[in-house]
């Protein structure tokens, strides 16, 4: 039996504008300024096709100007939501420093067409993260915490550099759009280390198995440097490989493997938050797997889609990690039930996929021809039907209510993606590669028929009989054990 207490809350809330150093405020008045002024170079870039490019250093295309509307957005919620959390705080004016200059790396990272510059705010971009995930510097957990984000993310940055270094020879280019415009040439051994590099770094970067432990192990951040971390940082693997896509698209072969890669971090992501007995772990595991569905997307040509999927899973993430307090009540132990499964919920599961993927094919054109766009609709229902249905879970619904329930939440919402879609890709029809469709083949199939098989079976509860399996997910989603708290104490303590 489940409740919410009844006792009343230990102490006032923190006043955020009573005695509140002028850094914080400062900077919070400053990132919704910049959210501003993106807003008006997206509009500018959009309808009035301006450019404010400083040549072989930046240019400001339509993923750049969409990319500041969105992190100056996440940044300036993230900024207004710790005036409260962290007052009081020792490490405030730190964390407010550090939260506005990782908003500004990004806002450089996305608009960089200078190799080393790009490389630069890709570096300092992990540097500066790690800072935010060990803030609190007199928890031991916490430091050991960020020196696991730290070397993560220095490997990300030399695989990036080994890459930028190899194409830059390659082509001779010194630039990302000059490395784009000579791509058709690239091939051979050169080819081969620049593209492999380029997709582990992105890997590292977003978290996709078997690199995800650093997400994991970085739970001692403060909440809003984890929606910061999950809605804005892990995007970064997505942004690198449209940024590279001239490169990753040369052969079908690395892009079915990219494909390869996100399936299984699509499907490791949620078997191993199936185990997770905390909300923020539940939310670290669910980051690795959508970062799974955006990086599948890139594999089968559609960069577009992996933007939008990137943006909308920020908009999610960053709502449940900001509210993940309110998930948290007392509650006394009790038996698990067994999963419910039905003949008449599989089919009204399975009717509410094939009609919402009827109605993406729709409104994108996306799935009418044999090509990769049928698994991109296929993918995009699985993602959204899963949210869907986790939403009606949440609600506690009679079984007959929910059934009802799930395609009036599912349908209006693979419309929205849909259309965000569209919309996406028409502000990104600038850059070298938006949409390039591979060509389906066996393996393509064999991978999706693997891919459907495992999902269903998970939604079934069939691997919640595999003592073995609990076993194996439990140890892979296992943080460093330095990260670890050991007593309750040391939560009070920090």
């Amino acid at each position: 039996m489940s409740g919410r207490t009844s006792n009343p809350t230990v102490g006032a809330l923190p006043d955020a504008t009573a005695d509140s150093p002028v850094v914080p405020v400062a900077l919070t008045w400053l990132v919704w300024s910049l959210f501003a002024a993106s807003v008006v170079v997206l509009f500018a870039r959009v309808r009035l096709d301006a450019a404010w490019d400083v040549p072989g250093v930046i240019g400001i295309d339509g993923l750049t100007a969409l990319m500041w509307v969105v992190v100056t957005f996440f940044s300036g919620v993230v900024h207004s939501y710790s005036r409260r959390y962290m007052a009081g705080s020792a490490h405030e004016v730190a964390f407010f420093l550090g939260v506005f200059g990782f908003t500004v790396t990004v806002m450089t990272l996305v608009a960089a067409d200078h190799v080393v510059l790009f490389g630069l705010a890709w570096l300092t971009m992990g540097l500066v993260m790690a800072r935010l995930v060990g803030t609190m510097d007199g928890w031991k957990q916490a430091r050991v915490a960020a020196n696991v984000a730290r070397r993560s993310f220095l490997a990300s940055s030399a695989l990036l550099a080994v890459s930028l270094a190899t194409l830059w020879h390659a082509t001779g280019a010194t630039t990302v759009s000059g490395i784009a415009a000579a791509a058709d040439g690239l091939g051979g051994p050169a080819w081969l280390v620049a593209a492999v590099a380029l997709v582990l770094a992105a890997m590292i970067q977003s978290a996709l198995v078997p690199f995800h432990g650093w997400l994991l192990s970085s739970m001692t951040a403060p909440t809003p440097a984890s929606a910061l971390m999950h809605a804005g940082f892990v995007n970064a693997g997505g942004v690198l490989l449209i940024r590279f896509a001239p490169v990753v698209t040369v052969d079908a072969t690395l892009m079915l493997g990219i494909v390869v890669v996100g399936a299984t971090s699509a499907l490791l992501g949620k078997l191993l938050k199936a185990v997770q007995p905390d909300v923020k772990g539940e939310l670290a595991c669910s980051t690795v797997g959508q970062m799974g569905f955006m990086i599948m997307q890139a594999g089968l040509g559609f960069f577009g889609a992996a933007v939008t999927h990137l943006i909308l899973h920020g908009f999610y993430k960053a709502y449940h990690f900001l509210g993940a307090g309110g998930r948290i009540e007392r509650t006394a132990p009790t038996e698990s039930e067994p999963r419910e499964t039905s003949v008449t919920g599989v089919a009204v599961v399975l009717a509410t996929g094939l009609a919402g993927g009827a109605l993406f094919a729709a409104l994108t054109g996306k799935g009418t021809s044999v090509d990769g766009g049928l698994l991109l609709v296929a993918f995009v229902v699985f993602t959204t039907l899963h949210a869907a249905r986790g939403a009606v879970d949440r609600a506690s619904l009679p079984a007959t209510v929910r059934y009802g329930a799930v395609p009036v939440v599912f349908l209006p919402a693979i419309a929205v993606y849909a259309l965000v879609y569209e919309a996406v890709s028409g502000v990104l029809s600038g850059l070298p590669v938006v949409a390039a469709p591979t060509e389906l083949s066996a393996l393509h199939v064999l991978v999706a028929l693997a891919f459907g098989a495992a999902y269903v079976a998970v939604e079934a509860g069939l691997h919640e009989r595999s003592r073995r399996l609990y076993v194996a997910l439990v140890n892979a989603s296992r943080p460093a054990s330095g990260t670890l708290l050991t007593s309750t104490g040391e939560y009070d303590e920090h």
